[in-house]
């Protein structure tokens, strides 16, 4: 055939996209679709083995949070998986874009958290106050505020007094429950020295003052002690947040590579089919 070009074997198998770069994005994603369908799974199983009580407090459950979270990770490493596994662009690209947005809020929230410290401090109150309010709703929540107390050797929000904001603790006096008064066990003062661990050394503690209860529970409260925590510990916590952070920019960067190349690849189809289209016999 007079004018045709021959095409040689090594031009027809080049291809700019990288099994390098498609395959690693696909574990990277395999590995984190595999965590959120574990989280998923946690979250449900938390949420069945709930009483029906519990549903009086799902913007502080932490099975829902587990559960939401899970769901998007899975949508987004989804989007990952099946984009680089059938080099689909408009799927990587809803994965990139999702990781950037991520990213951006995550970023967007710590200097806004940063600059707004008075705010925050404000919300984490109210929220602290509404799990103080719900602790006998909701096992996981009380659970989770015993080992926040414990930990950070406080009670309450402000104080210990805060207790009183929940109705079994509530210290009026047409108050009928036998925990009148009381704060929970996880704000007692325990000794090692103790043969015996008194259970019920939070009864009563509403009705004394600082230096009284003092002797016998954690009369500050947590919120501060967290505070102070956290300027304690502002290496270890930006260490995790760079952790967080570096997982999502390396999803965009191999994302964002593996588009280039396969847009690149069409191009390369494109012109060689127009080439041997254009070519008489």
């Amino acid at each position: 055939m007079a004018g045709k070009r021959d095409v040689s074997p090594s031009e027809e198998d080049f291809t700019f996209v990288s099994p390098v770069v498609k395959y690693l994005l696909f574990f990277f994603n395999t590995l984190f679709w595999i965590i959120s369908l574990v989280l998923m799974s946690i979250g449900v199983y938390a949420r069945i083995t709930k009483h029906e009580t519990a549903m009086a407090c799902l913007t502080m459950d932490p099975s829902v949070l587990l559960m939401a979270v899970g769901i998007l990770m899975f949508l987004i490493t989804f989007c990952g998986c099946v984009g680089s596994l059938r080099e689909n662009i408009c799927l990587l690209q809803t994965f990139c874009i999702c990781l950037t947005v991520i990213f951006l809020l995550q970023l967007t929230s710590g200097v806004l958290g940063f600059v707004f410290s008075d705010k925050v401090r404000h919300k984490v109150t109210k929220m602290i106050n509404n799990a103080i309010e719900h602790y006998r709703d909701d096992l996981d929540l009380q659970n989770l505020i015993d080992f926040g107390q414990k930990e950070f050797a406080c009670c309450g929000g402000i104080s210990y007094l805060d207790w009183s904001q929940n109705v079994y603790f509530n210290c009026s006096t047409e108050n009928p429950s036998r925990e009148r008064c009381s704060v929970p066990f996880s704000c007692c003062l325990i000794s090692k020295d103790e043969n015996v661990i008194n259970t019920m050394c939070g009864h009563g503690m509403q009705e004394l003052d600082y230096v009284q209860a003092g002797i016998f529970i954690n009369t500050n409260g947590c919120i501060d002690k967290l505070v102070n925590w956290i300027h304690s510990n502002l290496f270890v916590l930006g260490g995790l947040a760079l952790g967080l952070a570096i997982p999502q920019l390396v999803g965009i960067m191999l994302s964002q590579v593996l588009i280039n190349q396969i847009q690149d690849q069409i191009k390369l189809q494109d012109y060689n089919l127009q080439h041997h289209t254009d070519l008489w016999s």
